[in-house]
């Protein structure tokens, strides 16, 4: 029934705090950058904000760009602006085969979504290419985290994984983490996927 559909409010992933909007920006190109986008990329954002799109659309070059979102009205604005992204709503590890192998996977939100950081892991290397990258970040890092889980309770279910969690699932789904930045302002973890999984 459309009167029981309630839409989560999802503005604060695009809340960039006008104090350290620089400082913000430079967080999301720095995210951005640890993906290494190439011409042919298959890029996926999951959840994506629309200013994290629109950065990704302006400063990369791929073939193919999607966004996965359970809100119709975050991804009805992103289509708005860009024809050629594709938009599917719903969670991240029911996305369609048809779209793989991917090449830069970015959990912009990772504590936005309601499964397992193994679970998540799982679905990844099956539909990721050898050599793909997924990029795990909050421009703001864990201290801006929990005040937005205390607003957003009903969005924010879970937190940033701790380098030897992360390290443990990965090893378990053949992706290597090779980079590690936890830091009060800014999170970011980026992981290898080694060899296809079947």
């Amino acid at each position: 029934m459309l009167e029981d559909f309630v839409e989560k409010d999802w503005s604060f992933l695009d809340s960039d705090d006008s104090t350290s909007n620089q400082v913000y920006n430079r967080n999301v190109d720095r995210i951005i950058a640890a993906g290494r986008i190439e011409e042919g990329s298959r890029v996926v954002v999951s959840p994506g904000s629309e200013g994290f799109v629109d950065k990704v659309v302006e400063s990369s070059p791929c073939s193919l760009l999607i966004v996965v979102h359970e809100s119709l009205l975050v991804l009805a604005c992103i289509k708005e602006k860009y024809d050629k992204v594709k938009c599917w709503q719903g969670e991240l590890i029911y996305v369609p085969q048809k779209w793989a192998p991917l090449d830069v996977v970015f959990l912009y939100f990772l504590p936005a979504l309601p499964f397992k950081l193994d679970q998540v892991f799982e679905t990844l290397a099956k539909h990721c290419s050898p050599g793909a990258r997924l990029v795990i970040s909050h421009p703001q890092g864990r201290e801006v985290l929990e005040q937005q889980r205390q607003q957003y309770p009903n969005v924010i279910n879970s937190d940033l994984p701790e380098k030897l969690t992360l390290e443990k699932v990965a090893d378990q789904h053949s992706f290597d983490l090779v980079e590690f930045v936890d830091e009060p302002g800014f999170y970011l973890a980026v992981l290898k996927l080694g060899k296809a999984v079947d």
